[in-house]
């Protein structure tokens, strides 16, 4: 069993999103992962700053965020960051799950969020995306 914190960035233009977020989620997605540690931005500039700071084991992107959506900016951290952490983004609409396949994000979520659903989507990558050292 894991005893490595992880961190999770969740971004969102609204706080109540992120609140849903990390609330569905919650502090350990499964029991064979280490407990998380969020990070929230609100900004662009702000999930630019901590993903270029590293040490992010997963981002969550609010596909509805304003003025840019977390699909675009999957996407382009996706093209331009050599290390990009896994990425799940957050829909409003199951219907969305295709704009979330052409963001490059590993896995999406739906609104509202069943915290079953969502713990189980994060634990998944997370899992796939251990480093070899850390797989059991």
């Amino acid at each position: 069993m894991s005893t490595q914190m992880l961190t999770i960035l969740v971004f969102s233009h609204r706080p109540e999103v992120r609140e849903a977020i990390i609330t569905a989620v919650g502090r350990r997605p499964a029991a064979d992962l280490g407990r998380v540690h969020y990070v929230e931005a609100a900004t662009i500039a702000e999930v630019l700053g901590v993903v270029d700071a590293g040490g992010v084991d997963l981002a969550i992107l609010d596909g509805e965020a304003q003025p840019t959506g977390g699909m675009g900016l999957s996407r382009q951290l996706k093209n331009e960051l050599a290390d990009c952490p896994p990425i799940v983004v957050a829909v409003r609409r199951r219907d969305d799950r295709w704009l979330a396949t052409w963001s490059q994000a590993d896995a999406v979520i739906v609104h509202p969020l069943d915290p079953l659903a969502a713990a189980e989507t994060v634990a998944e990558v997370l899992r796939s995306h251990r480093s070899p050292a850390l797989r059991g």
